[in-house]
């Protein structure tokens, strides 16, 4: 049986071959989200994986469909599983927002699910930090996401030589799109398509771009000249001052190119990019006021921002840049039972230590005293320990460290001691 396309395996290190991922890494860098998030005073929430397909046609249109894994279930409702989280986290906020003090500040790491061809960076499923800030409307919020968006990375060991911050906005990108509509008739529609195309300037020929953009009314050298230009609007202003205050203003600059082509988001947009351009966006997001009062049909309307960080990206620019631990296993301790008269006594020793936060293990049936050496050694443990018996009839522990090759022999509670605080 194989795994199906676009699906992965995570395996602990060392992995069997190159094909295969490591959950120790996924481990690493989702342990890095969750430290860093809480530092921000972020608090984790979490959702279904299986949702209302309505709830995914309200948020992006009927047009999503072909992107997603649906199907009716046995109930005959029409479902999905969740290709990205901020429509479960609206819901959720809109069902709750009385319960919590604003703003509200939540992250999550789910697995998320798309039917799409798949390509370098891009599978049909991967995991993602989501970071959300509801109901608060000043600048500072959005300076207070991307704070953490920069310093999720940067715990990760990279710099401002490795990622960059592209700052946008939709509303200065509405300014000009006010200014240049040639007819009344123009409506959000339209300017929806303009953003469409703006989004994909980095990717298509600039003939196809100008010939698309000269069809509702502009050019390609005006919006050009409008991205070179790169003057910041107010709120860009004060985002990059309160960045700056921080000392994060290295990792961030103005960029019109950004525009993200979703058509919720309604104020400051941005993308963090690694510098050689090698890879995909490493993460997106923006502001999005009119989400909750979307999805909540109105009766809730509470402001709203996030970004979303994937896994698959970030781990392949990571292991480019050399980036990531080793990953070997590591016990404390490895406790040799080489007198099978002392197993109890052993038992006893290993789960003394286990209490006490150590890793260790231990042979589980009889074995030669070299074959279980040699599977301390395969661990990478740090001691071996094991019950000695005394002329006299009295248990001791033989602690020995592998790197120095020290040697002591003392009680179970000592030995207890010794290896909690060495751990």
């Amino acid at each position: 049986m194989e795994r199906l396309p676009g699906f992965r395996d995570f395996y602990p290190e060392p992995l069997p071959h190159q094909d295969v991922w490591s959950a120790d890494t996924r481990n690493y860098i989702f342990d890095a989200w969750r430290a860093v998030a809480r530092r921000y005073g972020f608090r984790e929430y979490d959702g279904p994986p299986l949702e209302s397909l309505e709830l995914f046609t309200t948020k992006s249109g009927g047009e999503i469909i072909g992107q997603l894994y649906n199907f009716t279930d046995k109930g005959d409702r029409a479902v999905a599983l969740r290709p990205e989280m901020t429509p479960t986290l609206a819901r959720m906020v809109a069902a709750h927002a009385r319960n919590y003090k604003k703003p509200i500040k939540w992250f999550a790491i789910p697995q998320l699910f798309r039917y799409e061809r798949q390509q370098k960076g891009r599978l049909r499923e991967h995991f993602q930090l989501n970071a959300d800030i509801f109901g608060e409307t000043d600048p500072a919020a959005d300076a207070e996401l991307i704070a953490l968006l920069i310093d999720s990375l940067r715990d990760l060991k990279l710099s401002a030589d490795d990622f960059v911050i592209r700052l946008s906005s939709r509303n200065a990108w509405h300014e000009f799109f006010m200014r240049g509509k040639q007819t009344a008739g123009d409506g959000v529609e339209r300017e929806y398509e303009f953003y469409q195309i703006v989004d994909k300037l980095e990717r298509e020929e600039p003939a196809q771009t100008d010939s698309r953009l000269k069809a509702i009314g502009f050019s390609l050298d005006e919006v050009k000249k409008f991205i070179a230009a790169a003057t910041p609007t107010v709120e860009l202003d004060s985002i990059l001052k309160n960045l700056g205050a921080r000392g994060l203003a290295e990792f961030v600059k103005i960029d019109y190119n950004v525009i993200r082509g979703l058509a919720y988001y309604t104020g400051p947009v941005f993308e963090a990019f690694d510098k050689r351009g090698e890879f995909r966006a490493i993460a997106g997001g923006g502001r999005y006021d009119n989400l909750v009062k979307l999805v909540s049909g109105g009766k809730v309307d509470l402001p709203g921002l996030g970004f979303g960080m994937g896994d698959v990206v970030l781990t392949e620019l990571l292991k480019a840049r050399g980036l990531l631990p080793g990953f070997d296993a590591q016990l404390d301790a490895f406790c040799l039972i080489e007198d099978e008269s002392l197993r109890s006594d052993s038992l006893k020793l290993v789960q003394r230590l286990r209490e006490a936060d150590c890793a260790v293990d231990y042979p589980l049936t009889p074995a030669k005293p070299d074959k279980q050496f040699k599977r301390a050694l395969e661990s990478n443990t740090a001691f071996i320990v094991s019950f000695e018996s005394s002329g006299s009839g009295e248990h001791a522990v033989r602690i020995k460290n592998l790197k120095t090759r020290e040697e002591k022999t003392v009680g179970l509670e000592e030995a207890v001691r010794i290896l909690r605080e060495k751990r």
